[in-house]
């Protein structure tokens, strides 16, 4: 067995690049890469030089095939016991693997999903759970877990109909389809599609783009679209008031100004 970390983990110039490393198992989740992603994830949200996360797969296959069926899904189920200290660390702390998966972990940092390959139900789950999404033009999507008498509860159920039309979250849902990047695209479930080789430029330049915004206000932005989904009007505009107050009081909201007027790059520091 290889002994390749099933996460490689970069950090350069503000980004963070996270790349599910089993190219050989589609990618799917094991015990270890979930450990390893939720220490990842946990890592990102609490490090202020770190302003935007990328996540991707290794390969031009697979982004994600979702949990590994062999080790993790019968781990978490109780069909089999914890073999070494990966399964052990897991199991000491269940909460790993939602956060491993974005699913009810508050993150208001932006993730940028570069899909890679077939992102069929548990990589279709994660790139719901990512703010900005661009796919190779091989990639496909779909959440068939339906057609086995199963359901996408990673957070699809939750996310879909919030994020494309409801008669496509439907679709999706309820058929179990597979689709291609371009139908994917057009539904609204992705912001571009490339070639296979154009994907991490095409996802870095995005990143680098959100690197040099204020990154309270990109913070406090994403905060306030989370906070407020699925409120009244009324309290969801109280928790805007919130949040802009943050913004408007920092030292970041004087700076901008400042350097536009000065005709220079701005010089944020996150306060």
């Amino acid at each position: 067995m290889s002994d390749a970390p099933h996460l490689l983990v970069e950090k350069r110039d503000g980004v963070l690049t996270l790349s599910m490393n089993r190219p050989k198992a589609r990618n799917a989740l094991s015990p270890q890469m979930l450990c390893r992603l939720a220490e990842a994830w946990r890592s990102y949200r609490d490090d202020p030089e770190l302003r935007v996360a990328i996540l991707t797969g290794v390969g031009d296959e697979d982004f994600c095939a979702g949990g590994d069926l062999k080790l993790t899904m019968p781990l978490v189920t109780g069909a089999r016991k914890p073999q070494n200290e990966w399964d052990e660390r897991l199991m000491s702390d269940p909460r790993q693997f939602l956060d491993a998966i974005l699913r009810g972990f508050e993150l208001y940092k932006p993730v940028i999903a570069a899909v890679n390959g077939n992102a069929l139900g548990g990589g279709t789950e994660m790139t719901n759970a990512c703010d900005l999404r661009v796919a190779s033009d091989n990639a496909v999507f779909g959440t068939p877990e339906a057609k086995l008498g199963l359901l996408p509860g990673g957070g699809s159920l939750t996310r879909l109909p919030r994020q494309i039309p409801w008669a496509k979250a439907m679709e999706l849902l309820l058929i179990g389809d597979s689709y291609s990047a371009r139908e994917a695209l057009e539904m609204g479930l992705l912001n571009a599609v490339v070639p296979r080789a154009e994907l991490m430029p095409r996802a870095l330049e995005m990143a680098a783009k959100l690197a040099r915004n204020g990154p309270l206000a990109v913070r406090k932005i994403k905060e306030g679209i989370v906070r407020t989904s699925g409120l009244p009007i009324e309290a969801a505009l109280e928790i805007e008031n919130e949040v802009s107050a943050a913004v408007m009081s920092s030292r970041d909201a004087r700076e901008g100004p400042r350097a536009f007027a000065e005709k220079r790059e701005p010089k944020f520091t996150g306060e």
